[in-house]
């Protein structure tokens, strides 16, 4: 068998119009204080790849347009809707009316991601923190539950952008089963 390289025009995907207004992966990120405008551009660009409801920038968060997001995003910004909301943690009062919160941390009592059942036909908010100090203590306490991404190595943590994609391709696969 042999596997010829598809050209992006073979690819068959939406424009921006017809990203807008196509039906969404139920899910939004919440961004708290990232500092990376680097990875806050990869972030919009995997949030594309699954075409997520929205991206909620919050604290420190820089927004688009940024030179250095859009090296990264290449034109996701255009494509996911996305806010600023400077409290992250107003924003989470308000999205429990709606989302199930869950927070990307390693607390006491996180639900190993490999172990989380994700409930059909819920929406959820997924909450990521600073690259350094992760995810604010009185945020997470806003949060429904919090899960962690297994690890074997002797770092610590992965990098936000990398968590995010690992997030939503397990709930995207999960959800779609």
């Amino acid at each position: 068998m042999k596997y010829r390289k598809l050209a992006n025009e073979e690819l068959d995907r939406l424009d921006i119009e017809g990203f807008k207004t196509s039906e969404k992966f139920p899910v939004v990120l919440v961004l708290d204080n990232v500092r990376s405008l680097n990875n806050i551009g990869s972030i919009f660009r995997t949030a594309d790849a699954f075409r997520i409801e929205k991206i909620y920038l919050c604290g420190i968060t820089a927004k688009p347009p940024h030179r250095d997001i859009q090296k990264t995003a290449l034109g996701a910004t255009e494509s996911v809707e996305w806010a600023y909301e400077e409290n992250v943690f107003e924003l989470l009062q308000k999205l429990k009316t709606e989302y199930k919160i869950l927070a990307v941390e390693q607390t006491e009592n996180a639900v190993l991601l490999s172990d989380f059942s994700p409930i059909k036909n819920t929406k959820y908010a997924l909450v990521f923190g600073n690259e350094v100090k992760g995810i604010q203590q009185p945020a997470i306490d806003l949060c429904d539950n919090v899960l962690e991404i297994p690890q074997m190595g002797t770092k610590h943590s992965f990098n936000i952008s990398v968590s995010v994609g690992i997030l939503l391709w397990d709930l995207f696969t999960k959800t779609r089963s």
